[in-house]
């Protein structure tokens, strides 16, 4: 509660500047929105990741895996780096609106089949830490705008791995989320999920993720994140 206290002040004292120039009025400012470096086609059809042949990259060929494909909006890079940066880790939480606006107008123009979003889920020791989850927070906001229910509960984090971005290389990264999320027992009417996340890395969270969710006898999870490591 102090927490939130605090948040509300800090935004009310102190209000929006554009997290690439500092320019006042918005998070992102409208020509900062201009240069965020989107990907566009063509990419694998799998994982997202840009590729010139526009079917599937070499690791896609040879390992599918159970998650139905990966989209992400942006390169992990410049003003959309600092803005996911600062919604993590300065607490600054309003900054889920404009990302979340990102991603309504993605799937606006690039739909995904799915019927309910569930953000990633962090262990509960980093919530501890931050006091939050950055992609409950923008999956939050994205629902209310597509009007998706968001379900935080069907999917739980079992251990505190490492950060993938850490992670040396995409076999460590697979070890590192290995058996680290699991589903709980709940009855969900929603069978097609879309996984809600900031930033992919390599894909093994989200497919870690696919993992869980279609063993628990869920039909079809795709992963949308806001931005990914390239």
């Amino acid at each position: 509660m102090l927490r939130e206290i605090t948040q509300a002040i800090v935004e009310f004292l102190f209000p929006a500047t554009c997290v690439g120039c500092g320019k006042w009025g918005n998070f992102i400012c409208s020509q900062c929105s201009k240069s965020l470096p989107r990907i566009s086609p063509p990419f694998c059809k799998k994982c997202g990741k840009p590729e010139t042949s526009g079917t599937f990259c070499p690791v896609c060929w040879s390992y599918q895996g159970k998650i139905d494909g990966i989209r992400s909006v942006f390169h992990f890079d410049g003003v959309i780096r600092q803005a996911i940066h600062d919604l993590k880790y300065h607490h600054l939480k309003a900054l889920s609106g404009p990302i979340a606006d990102y991603l309504v107008q993605y799937l606006r123009e690039n739909p995904m089949s799915g019927d309910a979003l569930v953000p990633v889920p962090i262990h509960k020791n980093r919530i501890k830490q931050r006091g939050y989850n950055q992609s409950v927070l923008i999956a939050e906001r994205l629902g209310k705008m597509l009007d998706l229910p968001v379900i935080t509960t069907v999917l739980v984090r079992n251990r505190d791995s490492l950060p993938q971005a850490r992670s040396t290389n995409v076999e460590q990264r697979k070890r590192n989320v290995l058996g680290a999320f699991s589903c709980n027992d709940d009855p969900i009417a929603y069978k097609d999920i879309i996984l809600i996340d900031d930033v992919c890395t390599s894909g093994a969270t989200l497919e870690a993720c696919a993992v869980a969710l279609k063993n628990s006898g869920f039909n079809s999870v795709w992963g949308l994140t806001v931005a990914r490591e390239i």
